[in-house]
């Protein structure tokens, strides 16, 4: 779905339905809707450099040859830069994946639940990362696997 249409959208769950960590105030609907515009400006932000990568990719591409011919060290270069070019694209499409499913579970109400143990995430940790699909002790031990 396109930017601009997601932007019109409103979120389907009321603001009561977030869920909070223990300790924490609840959500208030000024902060939904600054979760809600973050979530569609890195959807947004990350399409751009998805784009920008792959036009970078392209042009590596066709400037790249078959290295006949060429200095084993500018081929050596190319292949860096193209490695590097592929590397920023595919952590681009991983960053808009996480922000992509986070605004389904935004829109759908199912924000806020961490999807390994059904905890509330917290909050606090939404605020900060609002791609977070974890609480923190999941993502850690995650992590450690």
């Amino acid at each position: 779905m396109p930017p601009a249409q997601r932007r019109g959208a409103t979120p389907k769950a009321p603001v009561t339905s977030f869920p909070v960590a223990e300790g924490e105030e609840p959500w208030t609907e000024e902060e939904v809707a600054e979760i809600r515009e973050e979530l569609l400006a890195e959807m947004a932000r990350m399409e751009k450099a998805i784009e920008v990568a792959e036009a970078g990719l392209a042009d590596l591409f066709e400037d790249g040859g078959d290295g006949a011919g060429r200095d084993p060290a500018d081929v050596g270069s190319s292949n860096f830069e193209r490695d590097q070019e592929m590397s920023l694209a595919q952590n681009a499409r991983e960053m808009l994946e996480q922000a992509q499913n986070a605004y389904r579970l935004f829109e759908s109400g199912s924000y806020g639940i961490c999807e390994s143990c059904g905890e509330p995430i917290g909050k606090d940790r939404l605020q900060v990362f609002p791609r977070a699909t974890m609480c923190v002790a999941c993502k850690q031990r995650e992590e450690r696997r």
